[in-house]
């Protein structure tokens, strides 16, 4: 068997027809677009094409909600967040966007890593923990500091509507100050707080996220993990009412819904790299836990 296709990534070059699909409308776009983006999500429902299927980007984001809701996934966790809360995810992670409300306002923005690296601040991203791969995406932030997240972002928005490379350095000082701000309201996960089914739950689902392509077995997890594959069944059972098995295929719906979209592979490529079955069996499998043929998805 050929090496595992890698989750496609989306690059930066194809995230305008991702999100806005042919929706033909003016935007601005920097020439240092694939390194920071920043738009308002005012009106920016009615131009969103929902839900975003699950995918992959190169780049770090965030969305910055002062009014209105919206549901996102990071892995197999699904988050709802609102007014004064930002949702955060690292390059590389897997999510799909399931809705945005309509009167939904506030600010997202993306940035690459290379923009710390220039300034020779790239180790400062581990001081974030809320990018790391397997936070909790979602920080609150009080009312009364609104205003003081809103000067930065329109700061920001201010920079990249005439960005020109060297000012990308004072994007990157923005953004640390951005992140350091919300570091203060970032509350830290502990283990303590967790019982053991927990947290051996919440390692698994992350290992899914890694390493779905190349370990398609509940015991090749459980390995991992250095339990026996019934003990990680129970505790699995215990804190979510679904099986270890559950949540493996879950996972890689998401991986073939991905690479179903936004690769090259043939079905009966994906049905083997990814599941290691027939064509038959993966259109089998793939309906049964989706409503469709993998070919009408495509479609």
């Amino acid at each position: 068997m050929n090496k595992p296709e890698k989750v496609p990534l989306l690059e930066i070059s194809s995230l305008d027809d991702f999100h806005f699909g042919n929706t033909k409308w003016e935007f601005p776009f920097s020439d240092s677009h694939s390194l920071f983006h920043i738009n308002r999500l005012d009106g920016m429902h009615e131009k969103l094409t929902f839900p975003l299927p699950p995918h992959r980007k190169t780049v770090f984001d965030l969305i910055f909600l002062t009014k209105g809701t919206s549901t996102r996934s990071k892995g197999l966790n699904r988050y709802t967040f609102g007014e004064n809360q930002f949702f955060f995810l690292p390059a590389n992670q897997i999510t799909s966007h399931e809705c945005m409300s309509e009167d939904a306002e506030g600010f997202f923005l993306h940035f690459d890593d290379e923009i710390f690296r220039t300034l020779s601040l790239s180790h400062v991203l581990k001081d974030f923990p809320f990018l790391d791969f397997l936070a909790n995406p979602i920080v609150a932030v009080p009312l009364k500091t609104q205003k003081t997240f809103l000067n930065i972002f329109e700061r920001l928005d201010e920079l990249y509507k005439d960005l020109k490379k060297q000012e990308l350095g004072l994007v990157g000082y923005y953004l640390l100050v951005l992140l350091t701000e919300v570091k203060k309201y970032a509350i830290i996960e502990k283990h303590t707080n967790k019982n053991s089914s927990a947290i051996l739950t919440h390692q698994y689902k992350n290992l899914l996220t890694q390493h779905i392509q190349q370990k398609q077995k509940v015991s090749e997890y459980a390995d991992l993990l250095n339990v026996t594959a019934n003990h990680l069944n129970k505790c699995i059972k215990q804190t979510t009412n679904k099986t270890a098995q559950d949540l493996l295929n879950e996972m890689l719906i998401m991986e073939a819904k991905s690479l179903l979209k936004y690769s090259n592979l043939h079905i009966s490529e994906i049905a083997v790299k990814l599941c290691n079955q027939t064509s038959s069996n993966f259109a089998r499998f793939f309906k049964n836990h989706t409503g469709m043929t993998p070919k009408a998805y495509q479609s």
